[in-house]
């Protein structure tokens, strides 16, 4: 099965794509898409769309999942992040897929062990994990834990169901 995970960012949002076959993951893909602060609001959603529309007509996920936004200090900012995320999930909707959902406490959990996991660690595990990639940016292997958490739920439910 092809998993797509995401984590969203209206200047970033990082995005993975694995191939998951029981608990063997291997790495398809993975990389960042920017969005240009100068430009307008609804220029720089726009833009994220269209990305993530290619990106999924490219890799064709049967599955995806993205990282629920967490509360900043800033209202803006998490105004901001609510704006991109509503923008990847609609990507996804669009493409017929029920993403799945993780906070941020439970994906470092479920790839690092434990929910208070810096992101230079979450790196660290991504790179254990799927071995010999090279991982487009933080945002990028952000994206690719969330994949795996979603992987490793998935493959949980076919056991117990």
């Amino acid at each position: 099965m092809i998993v797509l995970g995401l984590d969203p960012g209206l200047g970033t949002t990082g995005w993975g794509v694995i191939h998951a076959e029981g608990n063997r993951l291997r790495h398809l893909a993975n990389g960042q898409v920017k969005t240009a602060p100068a430009e307008s609001l609804a220029r720089r959603l726009a833009h994220l769309d269209t990305m993530l529309a290619a990106i999924i007509a490219d890799h064709a996920p049967a599955a995806a999942a993205v990282e629920e936004v967490f509360v900043n200090a800033n209202p803006q900012s998490t105004l901001k992040l609510g704006q991109a995320r509503g923008v990847v999930l609609l990507a996804v909707a669009r493409a017929g897929i029920e993403p799945g959902e993780y906070a941020p406490r439970l994906v470092k959990k479920a790839v690092v062990g434990t929910g208070t996991a810096d992101k230079a660690q979450v790196h660290a595990m991504v790179a254990r994990l799927l071995p010999g990639i090279a991982i487009a940016g933080p945002d990028a292997a952000d994206a690719l834990a969330v994949a795996i958490t979603h992987a490793h739920h998935l493959a949980s439910a076919r056991r117990l169901g």
